[in-house]
């Protein structure tokens, strides 16, 4: 095995190394909150990980063996398994950091409207491009996703920050996955995306990242709210 094989896998362990590291941190106390993330990183993880099988098997994307460390199921190499429970908690670190460091920013109603409007923008993109399987999938399942979101009117207090925290997460988004997609670690069918990149990156991308954010926030403030445990 050559050292370029474990590619994916330092990615992964760069990426959540310092959420790891700062979980304890006394101000943001992100530890208390595990109980509540971890429910809800594992039920979006499960989500995208059935969507990541179908779309491997359908050929929609393919894996770099030469970037892996070679253990696979189902089709996805080890780590892929481990993006889906690595990359969220990351995400909802930051989340979680912008609440305490940002609380007295508070722009609810402006980014309320402003999902209205990508809601309608991610439904029209996903009608026009219905040939395209994950073009087609990943903006209408946002549209849906967030369209769930802002109706249901619970998510409310939280908007600002979620919309804070998947800016920030774009920063270390496009840095691992540029490498992804430029080695390239992850392959995909141009059939099947609109081929709009940048660095490299599907524009898919940015809307799936988005999903898996919401999805993940959501749940885990609905757990965290409700206080079943």
């Amino acid at each position: 095995m050559e050292f370029k094989n474990f590619t994916y896998l330092i990615l992964l362990i760069v990426s959540v190394i310092v959420p790891l590291a700062l979980s304890f941190d006394k101000k943001v106390q992100y530890y208390k909150n595990l109980k509540y993330i971890f429910p809800a990183i594992l039920v979006t993880a499960v989500i995208f990980w059935i969507w990541d099988i179908r779309f491997t098997a359908a050929q929609v994307w393919s894996f770099n063996p030469e970037y892996t460390i070679g253990k696979s199921f189902k089709g996805l190499p080890l780590e892929e398994w481990l993006f889906f429970l690595v990359i969220p908690y990351a995400c909802v670190f930051i989340y979680e950091v912008l609440k305490f460091y940002l609380k007295k920013y508070e722009y609810a109603n402006p980014f309320l409207a402003f999902s209205l409007f990508l809601m309608v923008g991610f439904a029209l993109i996903s009608y026009f491009f219905r040939q395209q399987a994950y073009t087609f999938l990943t903006f209408l399942f946002s549209a849906v996703y967030l369209g769930y979101t802002v109706f249901r009117n619970k998510f409310k207090p939280h908007i600002t920050k979620f919309y804070f925290a998947y800016l920030v997460s774009l920063l270390p988004f496009l840095v691992v996955n540029a490498i992804l997609t430029s080695l390239p670690v992850v392959e995909y069918n141009t059939a099947h995306i609109l081929n709009i990149r940048i660095i490299n990156i599907p524009i898919e991308d940015f809307s799936y990242l988005f999903l898996m954010l919401l999805m993940v926030i959501t749940i885990y403030e609905n757990l965290k709210e409700s206080k079943y445990y």
